[in-house]
């Protein structure tokens, strides 16, 4: 097993700054945040737009077999829906374990090789989509994490997703992050899915920082919920549908506050 990766102490300049240079952001933390010692971000939806492009790639593969196989009850057969069900039974999941909660929620009782067929087929969508489009990082996320590093605080990506690395550094921010937890490292040490909360307590480990002394940013049901069974101090659910009732659902899942860009949690711009 390799050596975990080791952050600066809190209040010294984390890379990639040079030594003894401080970070020139002029943000400040907003209160909610000056007493946690290190975040752990999600990273699709909430550093990167890549959730979109993983939804069209669901809803091609969920659709086309769906045709191919109709559940026998007719109110099972609608198309999948890229917010609701997404959100419901997919984001924050590995792939094998999102497929099979859609197919399972429309009444079908998938083999594992027909989960493992679908979950391909939208790995090779997704895959397609990504190098013909790529992604950006959210804005008022880099605001947030370079805000973060300017005050010292460890910063941590966490990811079910294998390409969480190649879509941060598509983006250019790779480098705004201490370490980086993705599918290949889950499954290399055999951490459990969301809901459980083996990825960010694997994330917070290698920051140095115990789960009650840090937070995570997160945009989905199931990683809301990681969060709240890890015992972090902080769960911050990030709604950017806003939708009538999304913010209410991360909130029972276990979000203690939601807002619609990270930028609301620096200084001028925290939640009310």
């Amino acid at each position: 097993m390799r050596p975990p990766d080791t952050p600066n102490a809190p209040g010294t300049p984390n890379t990639p700054d040079a030594p003894g240079t401080p970070d020139r952001s002029e943000d400040a933390l907003a209160p909610v945040l000056r007493d946690v010692r290190a975040v752990v971000f999600d990273t699709d939806g909430v550093i990167t737009d890549s959730a979109k492009v993983h939804a069209a790639a669901w809803k091609v593969a969920f659709d086309a077999f769906l045709r191919a196989h109709p559940p026998e009850d007719p109110d099972l057969r609608r198309p999948f829906d890229p917010r609701d069900d997404y959100l419901r039974h997919v984001d924050g999941r590995s792939r094998l374990d999102g497929a099979a909660a859609f197919l399972a929620a429309r009444g079908i009782e998938a083999s594992p090789e027909t989960v493992r067929s679908v979950a391909e087929d939208k790995e090779r969508l997704f895959t397609q989509r990504l190098r013909e489009h790529g992604v950006d990082a959210y804005p008022g996320t880099v605001r947030l994490v370079k805000a973060l590093r300017a005050a010292g605080v460890p910063r941590a990506a966490a990811s079910a997703s294998r390409h969480a690395g190649e879509l941060l550094s598509r983006a250019g921010v790779l480098d705004l992050f201490d370490t980086l937890v993705d599918g290949a490292e889950s499954a290399r040490l055999g951490l459990a899915g969301k809901p459980e909360p083996d990825l960010f307590l694997e994330a917070a480990r290698r920051l140095g920082v115990p789960a009650g002394r840090a937070a995570v940013v997160e945009d989905a049901l199931a990683g809301v919920e990681a969060g709240r069974r890890g015992g972090f101090a902080l769960v911050v659910g990030v709604d950017r549908d806003a939708g009538p009732d999304t913010g209410a659902r991360l909130l029972r899942h276990g979000a203690d506050l939601v807002v619609h860009d990270l930028g609301e949690l620096c200084a001028g711009g925290a939640p009310t």
